[in-house]
């Protein structure tokens, strides 16, 4: 299919544009830029002015929920949430039924991505077997299979021996680790940042050194293998600083944090809302503060949605009984768009951290809108106001603490490969 996309304002960091320009897709990939390429006749024109053209968005982090727990979510529901967002690509989680540990669930889990045909997929497969954090699982096998990275979706690794044998197996193999640091003794029951607000509620709490203490035993054994590990949803300011020190070390070591912690605090607990019920907890104002000064520099790489759906009757208990999570696809662009209104970054910072950073941290050539690059591309309107209520909610869950909240920044058009597997109506 040839689409021209005309007259919107074309954000592309990976090759430093940002100016009105048309864009031409021809067999699913980028042809031209600004003048019609000789020969070319659109099957759709898209008018795009005044709305912003960007790569597609890429989430490092994703629950789809299938294989096992259908009651949440499917992967059908989940990438049309995606695509509805302007998510071109996501990273599932393998804390499915079974595990995604062989490549038998890998290939499931990409054959119905397929059958979908929304979004990206791309899975990421489990680091120990089960993730019981034991057993190392079959990393190169999981690879071959399709599997961009490793992690063990927040279950813990106790032995600092099992440990390091998979980072010595990763960096064997140049395989990429994605890490959600908390210690587990320091965690184990929590449901809250363990802070004044947490006192007040009554509500056992996470501190702050559950996270940095784990950051820290896994930059020293990836200092001392070589291994190239991620750092998935950091909450705190300190946790960053120790990333950006081992970054100047020379440790192969990336981070992101989730939107939410960007956006909300632990005075949101105030009224038990179980929506704001997250693992890692929301942090103090001052480490949301802290996340967002971190904006401007370098070390705070990627925003992701930590997208997890959860049935109704998961939330429907006393906070510390209710499930963690959040969904997070169809929100993340509108969400990050705060935080350029209130002068955190810049439109086009935003559109790296969402694209072409992620896209460097896997190692993909995505995340860009270059000549011959993949015609994954999100078309949105930044001024568009609109109510995330479940008349607008695509994903089969509803767990969101921005729900009947008006949203600036609408996706109108996403394609992928060149497909339009979205349109606003």
């Amino acid at each position: 299919m040839k689409i021209h996309i005309r007259g919107g304002r074309l954000i592309d960091p990976a090759n430093q544009l940002d100016e009105q320009r048309d864009l031409f897709v021809e067999d699913g990939k980028v042809v031209a830029l600004g003048n019609t390429p000789q020969g070319f006749e659109a099957d759709r024109v898209i008018e795009a002015a005044g709305l912003v053209v960007c790569p597609g968005l890429i989430d490092l982090q994703v629950s789809l929920s299938e294989p096992g727990f259908t009651q949440k979510g499917t992967i059908r529901s989940e990438t049309r949430a995606a695509v509805a967002g302007g998510v071109t690509t996501l990273c599932c989680l393998p804390n499915t039924a079974p595990v995604l540990d062989t490549p038998a669930v890998a290939q499931l889990i990409q054959d119905r991505a397929e059958e979908a045909g929304n979004a990206r997929v791309l899975p990421l497969g489990a680091l120990t077997k089960q993730l019981q954090g034991e057993q190392l699982s079959n990393m190169v096998s999981l690879k071959e299979a399709g599997c961009v990275a490793l992690t063990n979706a927040g279950k813990p690794i106790h032995s600092n021996q099992t440990l390091l044998r998979c980072m010595e197996y990763a960096a064997t193999y140049d395989l990429l680790m994605m890490v959600r640091p908390q210690d587990y003794e320091l965690s184990k029951g929590g449901c809250a940042h363990d802070g004044k607000m947490a006192s007040k509620l009554g509500l056992p709490g996470i501190p702050e050194a559950a996270e940095t203490l784990d950051v820290s035993r896994y930059l020293v054994l990836a200092e001392q293998t070589g291994a190239r590990i991620h750092f998935s949803q950091l909450t705190t300011p300190r946790a960053f600083q120790m990333v950006d020190a081992a970054q100047q070390r020379g440790v192969k070591v990336s981070a992101d944090t989730a939107i939410q912690y960007l956006l909300l605090s632990d005075d949101n607990l105030e009224n038990f809302d179980s929506a704001y019920h997250l693992i890692p907890p929301l942090r103090t104002p001052a480490d949301r503060d802290g996340l967002q000064a971190a904006l401007s520099g370098s070390v705070l790489q990627a925003i992701c949605s930590d997208h997890q759906p959860q049935e109704a009757a998961a939330k429907e208990a006393p906070f510390g009984a209710t499930e963690p999570g959040m969904i997070g696809l169809q929100t993340l662009l509108p969400l990050a768009l705060k935080l350029v209104e209130a002068g955190c970054l810049s439109l086009p910072k935003m559109v790296e951290k969402l694209t072409t950073q992620p896209a460097k941290i896997l190692g993909l050539e995505l995340g860009n809108l270059g000549i011959g690059a993949e015609a994954d591309i999100c078309i949105f309107d930044p001024e568009a106001q609109w109510v995330f209520d479940e008349a607008n909610s695509v994903s089969q869950s509803h767990n969101s603490p921005f729900y009947n909240q008006t949203l600036t920044g609408k996706v109108r058009y996403t394609l992928v490969a060149g497909q339009l597997v979205h349109e606003l109506q």
